[in-house]
């Protein structure tokens, strides 16, 4: 496995800036003029990517009022069909390859998770840079060959799967033509209540797989993604909507704009916060150590006099001896006068 991927022209791994992507899912709210907006908003909140979602209710699910086909889950779509909650969530298609020369213009990768084969054709002549696969398609193990038939990089989430699952999705994945895999902790619950991410089992991801990690945070915390950060995820993914107050499927766990980029500012002083791990003074820091203790002749001393913890301290600053030497220095006779305040040197000592 590989410790980075490339996205375009951004390596993604340990030690590289965190990647934040938007996902605009159905936060578009049926509007072509909302998701070009929302790209354009995800650029200007400092993110790296937008990501899309490639379905059709037909593709994802059959039109059915069996029971099997009623969502009854606790969440915020319970009672609704799939087939109705997806005819209202999808992104048209002929919107998708409008909003790449959009982002494309701006600077910023668009990719997309696909749901079925026609999808990844379809994102093919796109030409995305990458792919995502939902956590729901986790076991999906047809659908992940494709994708990893194309040899773009898979950032796989692993909501609600078990280690032999993420195991197997993964083995798929390398096997069938990728070798850049990226794995994000998600939590599938819509909101997720921050008590279930269980954000340590992202370094098991990262131990266990070594390959870069990250999360996929269905939260409206942003202190999450920064813990996640702090762990050592790479990649950040969280939706994104003009305003909350629109309503849609996907709002009751989407940050506002102003949100998202609080969120991207706090996940930038998190990467710098974290350093390269190296034990030592700054560069700021080297010019304080001045000011640490060492040992000071603190009394006016004559000559042949005893430096003794009378008239010896360690104090502020550090010009004179190390204090690791103040046992050696007890006892000794000055070679001289020595006035208050001066550094203790040896030179100052007889038979030293």
């Amino acid at each position: 496995m590989a410790d980075h991927i490339q996205i375009g022209e951004r390596l993604i791994g340990l030690g590289k800036s965190v990647y934040i992507i938007a996902e605009l899912s159905a936060n578009h709210n049926g509007s072509f003029e909302n998701a070009l907006r929302l790209v354009e908003i995800a650029k200007d909140c400092g993110a790296d990517a937008v990501k899309l979602q490639t379905y059709t209710a037909d593709t994802i699910t059959l039109r059915s009022d069996r029971e099997e086909f009623r969502i009854q889950a606790n969440t915020n779509w319970d009672g609704r069909t799939l087939h109705s909650l997806y005819s209202e969530a999808y992104t048209p298609w002929e919107w998708q390859p409008k909003l790449k020369e959009a982002a494309d213009t701006l600077n910023l990768d668009l990719f997309s998770s696909p749901f079925d084969d026609t999808a990844v054709d379809f994102l093919e002549q796109m030409d995305v840079a990458a792919y995502k696969l939902a956590s729901f398609e986790l076991v999906d193990f047809p659908l992940i060959r494709r994708i990893a038939a194309t040899g773009k990089p898979l950032i796989i989430s692993t909501g609600m799967g078990s280690v032999d699952e993420i195991d197997e999705a993964v083995e798929h994945a390398r096997t069938s033509g990728t070798k850049h895999i990226a794995l994000l902790k998600c939590t599938s619950s819509y909101p997720a209540n921050p008590a279930e991410m269980n954000l340590r089992a992202m370094v098991q991801l990262k131990d266990r797989f070594h390959v870069p990690v990250g999360l996929s945070d269905h939260s409206r915390e942003l202190a999450v993604p920064v813990a996640a950060v702090a762990l050592g995820a790479c990649i950040i993914e969280k939706h994104l909507i003009i305003k909350r107050s629109d309503g849609g499927p996907d709002s009751a766990f989407s940050l506002e704009p102003d949100e998202f980029e609080q969120m991207v500012r706090s996940v930038r002083v998190t990467e710098q916060a974290l350093g390269n791990g190296i034990i030592g003074p700054s560069e700021r820091e080297t010019g304080s150590r001045v000011f640490r203790r060492s040992l000071f002749v603190t009394d006016n001393v004559k000559r042949g006099e005893l430096f003794s913890t009378s008239n010896i301290r360690s104090i502020r600053p550090s010009h004179g001896l190390h204090t690791r030497y103040l046992p050696q220095v007890l006892g000794k006779r000055a070679a001289r006068d020595v006035k208050k305040g001066t550094p203790l040197s040896w030179d100052l000592m007889e038979n030293a």
